[in-house]
């Protein structure tokens, strides 16, 4: 594959969100950084001298889980590795999606060159050559509980190393020797400790919920532009958005939400044109957009600082350690993730839920002061009527969806692994929960696009007749009805672009 992006060094422990962000987003070079040789050289040889000295350490020389007392012969450890892969490999569902697949061999790979592993570097080498040629192993999406790592996705994973398992080569899928072939290597056999490195670990939940939080930010800022085009559509006030207000609470997710709406709308003639107009107190829909997206915002920073901390974490288990020690713990219990997870989810939910109110707000003439469902021939017309519906349905699927999966936990491996954490399952749900949120907030930027058509006298600021224009070119001016299903899903399309004015991504840190 041909990269024209530059690089991304990977160094372990420090790789950063926007890093993260860049190899979700497409195919980026990846290299190891050079000073985590030593480390992997090093946790390498404490497992060699185990081996050689004939200690029994689990996850070395063995069984797993239930089967820790279990000692393998030294002759058998290759075999025990191979077969704890092929073994886990019950995942099903469908394949995760490639940009998440990226983002799971980048992570796994920087997971197992901090150096508490004890595998090779070559390990970790062939994962970044697979990433890096765009050979993505194919992960189903479901099986794992999120607690003695992703073990299922992660098996599926080891198994193309293995030279098992199916991998995807240019939208193709081939066999994992023919993608070990692609890629010029010969498959692995797995040394002692090697599977279990590659099985153990948070990657997967991670991964997953890194590309909800991404897609979050994007459904983020679209909703806080389509709430500043229902604000013009019907001429609401912009007095809520003053500082001192948000000063006085002291919230900084909302402080930076009222400042991104202040900028947005800066040199609108529409906001000064009303001064008398006698509408004292807008919707809460309309005017608490900085205390609603706010806390949204707040709940994004939080996530986004724990995920990027588990995308650098050592989460297999047991650890390697510089003195010589081998210490097992459990590390791969991707508690913190789901509780991210959960997190993202409740802030989904919101921006959705309050956008599809505005959107029903629009509708109302008796509160917008606009033609009923935006039509001017209604009867004969319906207008924007079942476009809310859709987005009412969606907004009922996203309450149900917000549940948090973090509280669920179900026993598994004979009650060794007795408390899980659900977090792979929580993570996974919020791809259909933003884009959910995306279809809602489409709706409501192409309603309010429409309401704005009903009084062209005034032009709002530059920057929204920017987005305005932006959307008339995705969707035209709705003089009667007409099938709408294409519009909309034009509107997700926008909904989740990450190209947002920088005044808008300026208010926001969650996009540094």
């Amino acid at each position: 594959m041909t990269h024209h992006a530059s690089p991304i060094p990977l160094r372990p422990g420090h790789v950063t969100l926007t890093e993260l962000r860049r190899i979700h987003a497409g195919p980026v070079p990846l290299v190891l950084d050079a000073s985590a040789r030593a480390g992997l050289q090093q946790s390498l040889a404490t497992v060699q001298r185990i081996v050689d000295e004939d200690q029994v350490v689990y996850g070395i020389n063995t069984g797993f889980g239930k089967l820790a007392s279990t000692k393998i012969a030294h002759e058998r450890l290759a075999e025990l590795q191979r077969n704890l892969v092929l073994s886990h490999s019950v995942g099903t569902g469908d394949a995760l999606p490639d940009d998440v697949v990226r983002l799971i061999l980048a992570t796994k790979a920087v997971s197992l060159a901090r150096g508490h592993s004890g595998v090779r570097a070559e390990l970790v080498d062939a994962l970044l050559a697979l990433a890096n040629a765009n050979v993505l192993p194919v992960i189903p999406a479901k099986g794992s509980v999120g607690a003695s790592g992703d073990l299922a996705p992660l098996a599926h994973l080891a198994c193309v190393l293995i030279g098992e398992g199916q991998a995807k080569v240019n939208g193709a899928i081939v066999s994992g020797a023919e993608a070990m072939r692609s890629i010029g290597l010969t498959p692995f056999v797995l040394g002692p400790k090697e599977g279990l490195a590659l099985l153990n670990g948070t990657q997967v939940s991670t991964s997953l919920a890194l590309a909800g939080l991404f897609g979050a930010e994007s459904v983020f800022a679209a909703a806080l532009v389509a709430g500043c085009l229902s604000l013009e559509a019907i001429k609401g006030s912009v007095k809520p958005f003053d500082a001192r207000i948000h000063e006085a609470r002291g919230q900084a997710g909302q402080i930076a939400v009222a400042a991104a709406v202040r900028a947005l709308l800066d040199g609108s003639a529409i906001d000064t044109s009303h001064p008398n107009c006698g509408r004292v107190q807008d919707p809460y829909s309309i005017r608490c957009v900085p205390q609603v997206m706010g806390a949204c915002l707040d709940s994004l920073h939080h996530a986004a600082r724990v995920l990027t901390i588990e995308a650098n974490a050592a989460s297999d288990n047991p650890l390697v350690f510089d003195n010589g020690d081998v210490i097992s713990g459990g590390n791969f219990h991707a508690e913190p993730v789901a509780f991210a997870a959960d997190i993202i989810a409740l802030a989904v939910a919101e921006i959705g839920a309050i956008s599809e109110r505005r959107l029903s707000l629009l509708l109302d003439p008796g509160l917008s002061g606009l033609p009923a469902f935006l039509i001017r021939d209604s009867g004969v017309n319906s207008g924007f009527m079942i476009a809310q519906v859709t987005a009412a349905a969606l907004a009922a699927e996203n309450q149900c969806l917000a549940n948090p999966s973090s509280v669920t936990s179900l026993p598994t491996s004979a009650n060794q692994e007795d408390h899980v954490s659900m977090a792979t399952y929580g993570a996974r749900r919020l791809a259909d929960m933003v884009r959910n949120a995306a279809v809602m907030v489409g709706i409501e930027a192409m309603a309010a696009a429409q309401g704005m058509e009903f009084d062209r006298s005034l032009k709002s600021s530059a920057l929204m007749e920017a987005q305005f224009a932006a959307i008339r070119e995705r969707v035209a001016y709705l003089e009667q009805d007409r099938y709408l299903a294409t519009d909309i899903e034009s509107m997700r399309e926008w909904a989740q672009q990450s190209a947002w004015p920088a005044a808008l991504t300026q208010c926001l840190p969650s996009f540094a």
